[in-house]
């Protein structure tokens, strides 16, 4: 088995920024030469998350809605009043999307769908400095 490892960073505007990082992601395979294999893509930090979605405008306001019903900005959270932050928000909505993904390639390409791309959803209420970490495991 083959491992690469890289990482991705970048900046966000906060609260429901998304970054497509499909053509990193693809480009970054495409130079190690991997053939048949997976790479996970892990979001290091605690109010961000990595999701699959067609990355198209209507979209993008539909997810800031659903996540704001379910995990209200303005809702009081115990976070708060513990760390001192306003982004308990920001902390249930990654913790319900999940900081990672692993997608399969074949053939040297990324095995997704059509309408599919890779995104980072910022959740925090401020700009971030976000760390994408990739690691691709590749049939030898």
């Amino acid at each position: 088995m083959k491992v690469a490892t890289e990482e991705i960073s970048f900046s966000t505007r906060g609260q429901n920024d998304l970054h497509d990082l499909t053509s990193e992601i693809a480009g970054r395979l495409g130079r190690h030469g991997f053939k048949e294999g997976q790479v996970t893509v892990f979001a290091a930090g605690s109010t961000c998350a990595i999701v699959v979605m067609e990355n198209e405008k209507g979209l993008r306001q539909d997810m800031a809605e659903a996540y704001e019903r379910i995990a209200p900005a303005k809702a009081h959270y115990v976070h708060h009043d513990t760390a001192g932050d306003d982004n308990g928000s920001s902390h249930v909505r990654a913790s319900i999307q999940g900081p990672s993904l692993t997608i399969p390639f074949t053939r040297g390409k990324l095995a997704l769908g059509q309408w599919q791309q890779v995104v980072l959803a910022e959740f925090d209420t401020r700009p971030r400095d976000r760390r994408i970490v990739l690691q691709f495991l590749a049939a030898p």
